[in-house]
């Protein structure tokens, strides 16, 4: 029988692998492929209209709109103009660096970096002690399962809350201030960091432990020579790592006015004066990117494995823009 004389129905099921194609064991393992590339089509089918849903659902959501994003984008093209306030030097066209500094100079931004650095660093020395406590008590290696969920589930709630939000609601404590920040860096650092911690301590190795538990150590004795001595340097490093995150919470928390540069960068944005507002973004990058290096600097002098970032101070800055063209590249 030839295939044109075959019904395309039954063309299409055997294409598919949905029918028997004959007893050989050839014959049953290409109808088996056949129809196992027939189930994976499927699944991507589902996969791309399910996706195709949740993506218009999140778009009517969101009040995203493309005729908005027409309609004011000549007012944003004027904006950058105000971000970037054009100048000449020598005759050639430049940005005006002038405008920045002189803001940066005027409203005394360094000393509102101080002040944002000083909440990240208050509110993660604050928190420590509480992440320490329950990231130790939440381990099963130190407080058997289930007990040791209470403290595990202490600190999911505490991440459950942003800490803009936690800032809130301490804000009938200490008012719209610098003070409500650092309580809730404070808090945010306990849930944070210390679920780290409990990561940490999980992966530590059993023979020091049981090398305290053979001297007759207690429980305590175990718990800080047994297995607080094996991820001592760890947690250093993570302390680092959290501190880094709290100084871009703090500015984050500056925009809700408890101080620093992200308050001043809130009070230009409701003035719409963008070239002051750049200036804040500069010191902004500066101050950041700067507590990151020397954290990436401290964790690697740490991991005494991790020679990745085995280069001096002045070397990284020297070297930062060429890791940033290459990574862009993908050569690294």
């Amino acid at each position: 029988m030839s295939s044109d004389s075959v019904p395309l129905g039954r063309r299409l099921r055997r294409y598919l692998g949905l029918e028997s194609c004959g007893d050989r064991p050839v014959e049953r393992k290409l109808q088996d492929l056949k129809r196992r590339k027939t189930i994976r089509r499927l699944w991507l089918v589902v996969g791309v209209v399910v996706l195709s849903i949740l993506m218009w659902v999140s778009l009517r959501m969101s009040e995203f709109s493309l005729g908005q994003l027409i309609e004011y984008y000549p007012q944003f093209v004027e904006a950058l103009y105000g971000y970037f306030p054009p100048t000449s030097y020598f005759g050639i066209p430049f940005i005006d660096l002038s405008a920045y500094w002189a803001f940066i100079v005027g409203e005394n931004l360094f000393g509102a970096a101080v002040v944002t650095v000083s909440i990240a660093f208050a509110g993660t020395v604050i928190g420590l002690p509480g992440a320490l406590l329950l990231g130790v008590l939440a381990s099963e290696r130190v407080i058997p399962y289930p007990f040791n969920f209470l403290f595990r589930s202490i600190m999911a709630m505490i991440r459950a809350i942003p800490a803009i939000v936690w800032a809130l609601i301490f804000i009938p404590l200490g008012g719209v201030s610098p003070f409500t920040g650092t309580l809730a860096i404070a808090v945010d650092t306990v849930g944070y960091l210390g679920r780290l911690f409990t990561d940490e301590l999980e992966e530590i190795e059993d023979g020091p432990i049981e090398g305290i538990r053979s001297t007759g150590a207690n429980k305590s004795q175990v718990v800080s020579f047994g297995m607080l001595s094996q991820v001592f340097r760890q947690y250093l490093a993570w302390i680092a790592f959290d501190f880094e995150h709290n100084v871009r919470v703090a500015i984050t928390l500056g925009v809700i006015g408890a101080g620093g540069l992200g308050l001043i960068l809130e009070i230009q944005r409701q003035t719409f004066n963008y070239t002051n507002m750049m200036a804040c973004i500069i010191v902004i990058v500066f101050v950041a990117g700067s507590v990151e290096l020397l954290s990436q600097r401290l964790r690697s002098y740490l991991r005494e494995d991790d020679d990745v970032e085995q280069i001096g101070l002045l070397e990284a800055f020297r070297t930062a823009p060429r890791k940033i063209v290459e990574s862009t590249t993908n050569r690294r």
